[in-house]
């Protein structure tokens, strides 16, 4: 195929990529055929996916602007993705221009891209990491720049921990990064789940994903609230992504049908 000028010789155009997967979702323009294939058969086994996708980036939004509303003017996003409207960086300078950002993502064509869009911008970057490395990304020299850790900072996994699995500790790897924040720092987690109304459909789909792409675990409400141990969840706790402090037209008749969970958390002091 002909290669994109965004798209560098160092990526593999021929394998599909869970960021690019989640561009293609969303109607975004920086994947390839084999990223829209991989996310065609996905969507032939939960056809609702991009709408839970949708639900998950209006979730984003407004906990990063609660954040903000908090006082929090330091972002570490972990598993960032392809960027797109409304990413955390135009959602936080909406309501403080001096919050600082650090974009983390494993793929290539996100952290150029990432890079591309604040190119000129002190105030944010993208580095390219694998977020299961917590003393990497938390020793980069640009985390460093950018971000001080003797004040509070927001961690963001947005769905990302779901391709991480059991055998890497994702709860492991979680107190790495809140240990090394100041206290009455956050942490914002979205995740997906079996839990919603069709269960054996999202599990036909689990096994396309790792079929296809990468890694894949579903988790129960009971394990996904139990990544926030030890903090102080912000109400109303641990629930399905439209019920997150939903704000006008955010709202999903049957929030079940999103099958992912999310929540919001303080360190405590």
């Amino acid at each position: 195929m002909e290669r994109p000028a965004w798209a560098g010789p160092e990526i593999d155009v021929n394998r599909p990529s869970a960021a690019r997967i989640y561009d293609a979702h969303l109607g975004g323009f920086h994947n390839f055929q084999v990223d829209r294939d991989a996310a065609a058969k996905i969507v032939a086994f939960m056809p609702e996916l991009p709408d839970i996708l949708r639900a998950n980036r209006s979730f984003l939004r407004r906990a990063v602007r609660y954040l903000v509303g908090q006082g929090v003017t330091q972002f570490l996003d972990l598993g960032s993705g392809i960027p797109t409207v409304g990413n955390v960086h135009e959602i936080a300078w909406k309501a403080n221009p001096d919050c600082r950002i650090v974009y983390v993502d494993s793929d290539p064509v996100a952290v150029s891209h990432s890079r591309t869009i604040l190119s000129g911008i002190d105030r944010s970057t993208a580095i390219q990491g694998d977020l299961r490395h917590p003393q990497k990304i938390l020793s980069d020299p640009e985390t460093q720049r950018l971000l001080d850790f003797s004040q509070p900072i927001a961690v963001l996994m947005f769905a990302v921990l779901h391709f991480v699995p059991d055998s890497d500790d994702p709860a492991g790897i979680i107190r790495e990064y809140l240990d090394a924040a100041a206290p009455g720092s956050y942490l914002a987690i979205s995740h997906a789940s079996l839990e919603g109304p069709e269960p054996q459909k999202a599990e036909e789909a689990t096994q396309q994903f790792r079929r296809s792409v990468t890694e894949f675990s579903m988790r129960t409400r009971t394990e996904i609230t139990g990544m926030f141990d030890g903090l102080d969840l912000v109400d109303p706790g641990v629930v399905y992504l439209p019920q997150w402090q939903p704000d006008p037209g955010d709202e999903i008749g049957a929030p079940a049908r999103t099958s992912t969970f999310a929540g919001l958390a303080r360190t405590r002091r």
